[in-house]
């Protein structure tokens, strides 16, 4: 379809001159232009086909930027990108193109960059109170929630004090179509459920839409808003809409269809003018106006990598077995063998590898919904039990529930296994993403073992001792995409450190964590070619520092850690600290990303921007190896090495032998 409404809209202004006769039209070209450019780039597909009649609503009630909109979560956001003047999509998700959740250097009509759900009604509380205090009560806030983040505790914490004040214009959009990335689980999920499919309300709701429809179109939609507010009066003597957020004390309307752009309008309206807080409930459905994503029964096509856009189907094969894949199939093991082994989530059962265990011993994998925190503490709950809980999620998830492995497990000496997927660079997705704060974060807690397997081999391993561990947490992280080949150890030393290479000379000890171990490889063969001597190990088990580590480092003339988390705080600094408290001198150079927020991009480019490629780090390793130093203002960003610390400070110390 040629879209010829959709190129007119610059801005939401274009969007409320538009006749009202032209938004089907121009919905239907949204939909054609999101299949078309989502299955070239890859993305977030099925959410925001949801979600095109509720955003073209939204941008007509309301006066953005001047009326913030907050999206729970961003992923829902590429149509209010198309609406604000933001349609070449072409780049979508790459360096320089536009960003895959809302970014306020895109535009001011983005408000909340992070993608983590469940944090949208603190932030409109917040904006709504700044509004409040500042004299700018006309404002309003608008906050869209999909379902699946009233599972979050955050949420309801924020409902708890928006109730509290009644004096402020904040609108609260339940975008309801039954799924966060799967199927939306919990009570708040089965009550809304209950809504979306109870009998009276579909048969009443269908029967007035084909009796107002006898009025020929304008005036059919004229007539059903009109008495709209009758008919939900008597729907709810049958579904008890009000039921859920009655002691709240909050305004609540719905259910609205959330396809019907008249009955939204209407109701986004009442909202709007209503001068207290409000919560607006509209169904819609998840995958709307493409059939491939509607038949997914999984997640209806939550993210999509680039696929046929009649099909649906990938254009392209899969590189190889995924780490997510090798973690599926090995818990699957490990659970047939020891029953005491529990799976739980926090929706993203597929996502993360736990849907094979699941279908295999349903009673024993939990989804607790977008709630990382409950899920942590309810972990614990397990491991007093007796049983032995494994925590999969994301590595920038576990950042929102640290408190919880640090009061409730760690301190409690809890038998909690965290497998962390997506672990270090995930590439598109940027900041909010990223799992680049994993190993900095936990190995501050006390007791904690942390695994970073180099590939599929070293996975299995780590994970089954990781599991065998029940007096301590135990992490297991690994990356995003496919699993790299299998690097075969020359030696396995005592506490499991593997050496991967020795050097011809003892001059440089390469410590590589996780998937970094090959990059020291390549740059250990490089420096070899130079006749400089590299020693190559992989610890396995990063935290704590295993002692042979150690005594590898008091033999070697210079240390050079390489991973892929934060730098501040992390492995390589964990290591030079541990020299220190041995009075071991060697010095140490420590690789890593910057204490920065990434922008999205492909992981090569980020690596490379953070110096981590085996051409810069050899160079710069030559460098100190001849006791000379690299002619920089300051460290590349994400390169913090002590040589160059101690030489800012002193000169006459980075010419010194090493």
């Amino acid at each position: 379809m040629a879209c010829q409404i959709l190129p007119t809209i610059s801005g939401p202004a274009d969007l409320r001159r538009l006749p009202a006769r032209k938004l089907t039209r121009l919905a239907e070209e949204i939909r054609a232009f999101l299949v078309d450019e989502v299955s070239r780039t890859g993305g977030h597909l099925g959410p925001n086909l949801g979600v095109v009649e509720l955003t073209l609503a939204l941008h007509r009630v309301f006066d953005s930027p001047r009326d913030p909109i907050i999206f729970d979560t961003g992923h829902q956001s590429y149509v209010h990108k198309l609406v604000t003047g933001r349609q070449d999509f072409s780049r979508l998700r790459e360096r320089g193109g536009l960003a895959g959740y809302p970014q306020r250097e895109e535009s001011p009509h983005d408000i909340v960059e992070s993608s983590h759900a469940s944090s949208s009604l603190s932030w409109a509380d917040g904006i709504s109170r700044a509004f409040s205090l500042s004299g700018q009560a006309d404002r309003r806030v608008v906050a869209v929630v999909g379902d699946g983040a009233l599972t979050g505790g955050m949420t309801w914490e924020a409902l708890n004090n928006i109730s509290d004040d009644n004096a402020r214009r904040l609108i609260i959009v339940v975008n309801d179509n039954g799924r966060s990335y799967a199927p939306t689980i919990g009570g708040v999920a089965r009550f809304l459920n209950t809504v979306r499919t109870q009998r009276s309300y579909r048969m009443l709701q269908r029967q007035s839409d084909e009796a107002f429809g006898r009025f020929g179109g304008a005036l059919g939609r004229s007539v059903y808003r009109g008495i709209r507010g009758g008919v939900h009066g008597f729907l709810s003597r049958f579904t008890n809409t009000d039921e859920l957020y009655s002691n709240l004390d909050i305004k609540y309307l719905g259910p609205v269809d959330g396809h019907d752009l008249g009955a939204l309008e209407h109701t986004l309206r009442q909202a709007r003018d209503y001068g207290a807080p409000v919560i607006v409930h509209a169904i819609t459905q998840k995958g709307r106006g493409y059939q491939p994503a509607i038949d997914d029964a999984a997640d209806q096509f939550h993210a999509v990598g680039q696929i046929d856009p009649i099909t649906g189907e990938p254009v392209s094969a899969a590189a190889g077995q995924s780490w997510t894949g090798v973690f599926a199939d090995e818990i699957v093991q490990l659970a047939t063998q020891d029953p005491r082994i529990v799976g739980i989530t926090a929706a993203m059962l597929r996502p993360v590898g736990l849907a094979k265990f699941a279908a295999a011993f349903p009673d024993r994998v939990l989804d607790v919904g977008i709630a990382e925190q409950h899920a942590v503490t309810s972990a614990a709950g397990l491991a007093f039990g007796g049983m032995h809980p494994v925590v999969a999620i994301y590595a920038t998830f576990a950042n929102r529930a640290f408190d919880q492995i640090l009061m409730d497990v760690g301190l409690h000496r809890a038998g909690v296994t965290f497998v962390l997927d997506r672990a270090g660079i995930t590439g598109p997705d940027g900041p909010s993403h990223h799992g680049m704060w994993d190993l900095a974060l936990l190995q501050s807690v006390p007791h904690i073992r942390i695994a970073a397997p180099r590939d599929a081999a070293r996975l299995r391993e780590e994970l089954r001792e990781a599991v065998a561990v029940d007096d301590a947490p135990t992490v297991v992280r690994f990356s995003k995409g496919s699993v790299g080949r299998e690097l075969v150890a020359s030696a396995r030393l005592r506490d499991g450190v593997d050496v991967l290479r020795w050097g011809s000379r003892r001059d440089v000890l390469f410590v590589g964590v996780g998937p970094m171990v090959e990059l020291a490889i390549e740059v250990a063969e490089r420096l070899e070619a130079q006749g400089i001597g590299a020693t190559v190990v992989d610890p396995r088990w990063v935290v704590p520092v295993p002692a042979t580590v150690l005594e590898l480092a008091s033999s070697h003339r210079l240390v050079v850690t390489i991973e892929d988390g934060i730098v501040v705080g992390g492995v390589g600094t964990r290591i030079r600290q541990d020299l220190r408290a041995a009075a071991i001198d060697t010095t140490v150079t420590e690789l890593g990303l910057p204490d920065a927020f990434i922008p999205h991009g492909s992981r090569a480019q980020i690596l490379a921007e953070a110096g981590l490629t085996p051409q810069r780090i050899a160079r710069d390793v030559v460098a100190q190896v001849l006791g000379i130093r690299v002619p920089h203002a300051r460290p590349e960003r994400g390169v913090e090495s002590e040589r160059a610390r101690d030489a800012e400070r002193a000169p006459d110390a980075a010419t010194r032998s090493v």
